[in-house]
């Protein structure tokens, strides 16, 4: 049973698609609790008051503490990336969401992974369709 998420999306890499991660968290909200609800904020408030390494070791964990990986990879983010390899070296399910059109290509690093569950989608109705039937699997 799903009970907790890792959702992962860019911070410093760019916020242009924060109002989408702030859909995505909400509606994966109604499945499971969400670690890093603080991805879909506006400021990320909470970060501008630690070091690096505080992010860095409180993000790893609560990554080791969930049981899915949840990435919007639209948006280029070394971050989300490393976040992802480290899901994969621990065992964690990794599913990646990524928006046809989006100004960048996606990773071969990400597409070409099979441990990697990746979507396209075209916009947040079919982007929550795809969530509901990966989530619903998980929790009956």
């Amino acid at each position: 049973m799903l009970k907790k998420v890792y959702f992962c999306g860019s911070i410093r890499g760019g916020r242009s698609d924060r109002l989408i991660y702030e859909e995505l968290i909400r509606h994966i909200l109604k499945y499971a609790e969400v670690l890093t609800e603080h991805i879909g904020d506006k400021l990320v408030a909470a970060d501008h008051k630690m070091t690096d390494q505080q992010i860095h070791d409180r993000d790893m964990d609560w990554l080791k503490e969930s049981d899915m990986i949840i990435a919007e990879v639209s948006q280029i983010s070394l971050g989300v990336g490393y976040e992802i390899g480290r899901a994969i070296e621990i065992g964690i399910p990794v599913v990646c969401l990524y928006r046809k059109g989006s100004d960048w290509q996606l990773s071969a690093m990400i597409s070409g992974c099979s441990e990697i569950k990746t979507f396209h989608y075209s916009n947040l109705d079919e982007a929550k369709e795809i969530l509901n039937k990966i989530l619903k699997r998980q929790n009956p």
